[in-house]
């Protein structure tokens, strides 16, 4: 139920409740205007508990000088729902014995105005004041108290879960690092050789088996082309950052295409847009290795055709290699660079297309969002993207569940006690006396609790420590009896008309 609906439901509530003493009054009756006053009292403690608590407890002592016990019964709920906004325990408990001597104070004015002895008074304030005030301020900060402990729970909750993904995540860059290292130690020395070897061997070539120098020169083209793949590897693997720093950056791209022009290639380069120095190290691998791949690819089935790279920087980065038709036959590949430029493309968000345009030659588009999709996988931010989101109060235990009912219904039996018990008295009261019980009332001998005891307090009548009663068995005559403040005897009785 909403916060604001649950409030206006408590303060109508407790606005009609104590509206009853108006027709069914309970102890001597009061004026209507004190009725009527207190009741919007009481009501107004509703919201005032939710914005000031402190004030709430102490505003809740006026109403004991009224005698409406219909709207003090509510005061338990009103004093607990503040004593669990209320953090200092030191603060709360004074507040509740300056409360507990304002009510002792209203409650004797209240006392001296009805003339009730000494005895029903201090009765009187005792049980309102354990049960109405002291009991639920006690389960109010037993529930305060346990609210900003169920807090620092759920952090620290929240705590351990981001650290178990980031020392996860630590463990998991331990060890790619761990093999990153043995691969460098051990490949790219053995490339580096065979490079250094197929060099030597293509001059022996060139000199004495000219028929075998395309061959070599394969061989040490190769060569140098799994070297550039062995540091990309190391670089995803989060130990060669320094390599790649420019990958994929205008000038990267402007290297790419002039060592295949020197190579032999006819290639021609159109940028657009902004420079990718400052994008995502993501997004620039992939430009790289899309321009690089595709011009390896010219390389080896049309070295010479005619070739355009396209690099289109917008909201997306569109990259496209498209070569012209060529005359040498294709040769049959196994498209293990092109599926593996899909699956880096589709990591990050991107889209993939390699195929044979309309009018012959191949093209390679890749279609790539600026601010990559996926979390990057080489941890080197750290950032913990795992950990699930912190718990919430509302999914703690049964037993947590169990408790806080318990600590409630400590405050609200109570309320809810002297209420139904209240509401039974002036209900079943009976209100109304016969003509043989009317005479049988003497002046100066009959008490006022004999009446009471019998016929409840009737209605509300104009005079003081008047009471006033149907006559049954007549439609339009009702009977008053007036006592005495001091000993409580009848001092006057008299029929009225309706």
């Amino acid at each position: 139920m909403d916060v604001k609906l649950r409030d206006w439901l408590w303060t109508a509530g407790a606005f009609l409740l104590a509206l009853t003493m108006l027709v069914a009054p309970l102890g001597r009756p009061a004026q209507p205007w004190l009725v009527v006053a207190s009741a919007v009292w009481a009501a107004a403690l509703v919201p005032v508990s939710a914005r000031w608590p402190r004030w709430a407890i102490v505003l809740t002592a006026p109403l004991h000088a009224v005698n409406n016990l219909l709207a003090i019964a509510p005061t338990s709920l009103v004093v607990f729902r503040s004593a669990r906004s209320v953090r200092s325990q030191g603060q709360l408990w004074a507040l509740t014995g300056v409360s507990a001597v304002l009510q002792a104070g209203f409650s004797a004015l209240q006392a001296w105005r009805a003339g009730s002895s000494v005895t029903d008074w201090a009765l009187d304030i005792s049980f309102t004041g354990l049960f109405l005030l002291v009991f639920p301020a006690l389960a109010g900060a037993l529930v305060g108290r346990r609210k900003p402990l169920t807090q620092v729970l759920m952090e620290r909750n929240d705590y351990l879960e981001h650290t178990r993904v980031l020392t996860a995540n630590t463990a998991r860059s331990a060890t790619r690092a761990h093999i990153a290292s043995e691969m460098h130690d051990m490949l790219s020395h053995r490339l580096r050789q065979l490079t250094a070897h197929a060099g030597a061997l293509e001059r022996t070539a060139a000199e004495q088996a000219p028929e075998l120098r395309e061959q070599v020169e394969l061989i040490r083209k190769t060569s140098a082309v799994a070297m550039e793949e062995l540091r990309e590897i190391l670089g995803v693997l989060g130990t060669s950052a320094d390599s790649d720093e420019d990958a994929g950056t205008r000038a990267d791209v402007e290297r790419l295409v002039a060592a295949s022009m020197s190579a032999g290639v006819s290639v021609h380069l159109d940028w657009s847009g902004p420079d990718l120095a400052d994008a995502d190290a993501r997004l620039r691998r992939a430009v790289h290795r899309v321009v690089r791949e595709a011009l390896t690819n010219v390389h080896k089935h049309a070295p010479s055709a005619r070739t355009r790279v396209t690099v289109a920087v917008a909201d997306r980065v569109k990259v496209e290699i498209v070569n012209a038709p060529s005359g040498e036959p294709r040769g049959g590949g196994t498209r293990r660079g092109l599926i593996g430029l899909e699956e880096r493309v589709e990591l990050i968000g991107g889209t993939f297309l390699a195929g044979v345009p309309v009018g012959g030659g191949f093209q390679v588009t890749a279609d790539l969002p600026v601010h990559p999709v996926v979390q990057d996988e080489t941890g080197a931010t750290g950032a913990v993207a795992e950990a699930p989101p912190p718990i919430t109060a509302e999914v703690l235990t049964v037993p947590r569940v169990i408790g806080g009912g318990c600590l409630g219904t400590l405050a609200v039996l109570p309320a809810l006690g002297v209420t139904f018990v209240l509401l039974v008295i002036a209900i079943f009261t009976r209100g109304e006396v016969t003509a043989q019980e009317y005479a049988g009332f003497q002046v100066a001998v009959t008490h006022e609790e004999e009446v009471t005891e019998t016929f409840g307090f009737g209605v509300v009548s104009g005079n003081a420590g008047c009471y006033r009663y149907h006559l049954r068995d007549s439609d339009d005559r009702d009977v008053e009896l007036c006592f005495d403040r001091d000993n409580g005897l009848l001092t006057t009785k008299r029929e009225l008309a309706r």
